[in-house]
């Protein structure tokens, strides 16, 4: 588990805290010691392993948390709001890492936060919770582009759909002609197709996957249309 407020013991320093968990399940040093310096290098805190969590910033502090969690090698990581007390700038970077790091472990890791634009940078798939009860499930795109009730629609409003919609998530289905246009990664936000598409004066693009093969197309309008919130459009 990683935890909002840190939660590090004070009289340990960075590299005691990481190794607590396998010291509570009674591994010897030496097993301790090798997990743990691993993951504290991989979080970019080689060379503070002997500072204490008052001598650290708020963002290393969650660095040493997270560290901790992965040295105990457990199947599901429990991050509950574990960004939100950071600045928002530490906070973004904090994503990164993570996002980088789950490259790598490939492990179910729930994320829990209050902030939209987190859950979608972060999550494959987002649940939104109301009063204990889940409102909507699905990816990002799906409650981004299709709502379940008024209620996801308000909650959803105010995020910026140039810069989380992906243009794979609207395009159409090739017309049967060779592709036309500029070729757009799927994963490229509607913001920059546009750019892509006004740099090369096409009114359409060609989507291609990760292997450069085309899957879909888009217009310029219908990018245009889909950044606008229905209320809007």
């Amino acid at each position: 588990m990683v935890f909002q407020k840190f939660a590090l013991l004070p009289h340990r320093n960075v590299l005691e805290n990481v190794v607590y968990g396998l010291e509570i399940r009674g591994l010897t040093r030496a097993r301790q010691l090798e997990p743990a310096m691993r993951w504290i290098e991989r979080v970019g805190l080689k060379g503070f392993e002997d500072r204490y969590p008052n001598q650290l910033s708020g963002g290393m502090q969650q660095r040493v948390g997270l560290a901790r969690a992965l040295t105990n090698d457990a199947p599901i990581l429990l991050m509950d709001e574990a960004f939100s007390a950071l600045d928002p700038l530490i906070r973004v970077d904090m994503q990164t890492v993570l996002l980088k790091l789950q490259k790598e472990i490939r492990k179910t890791i729930v994320f829990i936060t209050h902030d939209l634009d987190e859950a979608l940078r972060l999550g494959d798939r987002i649940a939104i919770l109301r009063d204990g009860q889940i409102f909507q499930q699905g990816t990002g795109q799906d409650i981004m582009l299709r709502p379940a009730d008024d209620y996801i629609a308000r909650f959803v409003r105010e995020v910026n759909r140039s810069k989380v919609v992906k243009a794979a998530s609207i395009m159409s289905e090739l017309s049967g002609r060779p592709p036309v246009g500029p070729a757009i990664e799927g994963d490229a936000s509607l913001e920059d197709a546009v750019k892509a598409m006004t740099a090369t004066g096409c009114r359409i693009a060609h989507i291609v996957d990760g292997h450069g093969s085309a899957v879909g197309e888009v217009t310029l309008d219908s990018l245009v249309a889909a950044m606008l919130t229905p209320a809007e459009s």
